[in-house]
């Protein structure tokens, strides 16, 4: 496929996060740049990938991204919808997700993720909307892939609060408490890759997306970033792949304006 012309840092963000999953997987999508991705992901090479949402939709497919996992578009289009109590019980718990996706407000070097303040916790400075099934996502699924666009604010070196727990203070930390998933196994940023480092779990940059440099990945987050030996540079996103997300884009601000949808 030929490779597409100009495109924002955030398309590369989200259409880097689509290829890392298959058609094999069982995904449980969060609501936001998790969902654009996946769902990029289904309309391209992906077409049998299960996407499940926290409300209890099960094999959505959605024509336009949810406003919230409350949205009617994803009941309208799922296979089935079970009960928030049985997703949870015997879709999550049960070990049959392959893939939770997360956002993050806050993400610290171990994929410790904080949804729910900034500040102090009794006097906060920004409350924010809080974990929902995150906490729980983010430790019965097999993995956990996160995307964020880059900020000292987001990423920073220590969270105000654990909403969801990644690697802990790093190592065998999750192990050690019990958890036996693999937690976050990938971090897709609006510059660049990343990876645990294979022992102290720490997210290390493996590929940067074109014409975007090591300073500037150091610019945006709040701890010394650690770079692989071996460094790759993410492919550019091809013309497919930006037309299927543009056109979900558009489909989805018309539906939430209350315009007819483009052909």
């Amino acid at each position: 496929m030929s490779e597409a012309g100009t495109y924002t840092s955030n398309e590369m963000m989200t259409i880097a996060a689509a290829r890392a999953l298959s058609n094999d997987d069982v995904c449980f999508v969060g609501i936001g740049a998790p969902s654009a991705a996946c769902n990029v992901a289904r309309l391209t090479h992906a077409p049998d990938i299960t996407l499940i949402y926290e409300s209890g939709t099960i094999g959505t497919k959605p024509d336009v991204l949810p406003l919230s996992i409350g949205d009617g578009e994803l009941c309208d289009t799922a296979v089935t919808t079970v009960a928030v109590p049985e997703m949870f019980r015997y879709w999550l718990q049960g070990g049959r997700i392959t893939i939770g996706f997360l956002g993050a407000a806050q993400l610290d070097r171990f994929g410790n993720i904080n949804t729910t303040v900034i500040g102090d916790y009794d006097h906060p400075k920004t409350r924010l909307p809080g974990g929902g099934g995150a906490p729980e996502i983010a430790t019965s699924s097999g993995e956990i892939y996160i995307t964020m666009v880059q900020s000292r604010r987001g990423m920073v070196d220590k969270i105000d609060f654990f909403t969801s727990f990644g690697h802990g203070d790093g190592g065998d930390h999750r192990q050690r408490l019990g958890i036996e998933t693999k937690g976050p196994t990938l971090l897709i940023t609006d510059l660049a890759i990343w990876k645990p480092d294979p022992e102290s779990k720490e997210f290390t940059v493996v590929s940067m997306h074109p014409g975007v440099t090591r300073d500037k990945v150091q610019e945006t987050c709040g701890w010394p970033v650690k770079f692989a030996d071996a460094m790759d540079e993410t492919p550019p996103p091809t013309e497919l792949e930006l037309t299927t997300l543009r056109d979900l884009k558009a489909r989805t601000d018309a539906a939430h304006k209350g315009a007819k949808s483009p052909a």
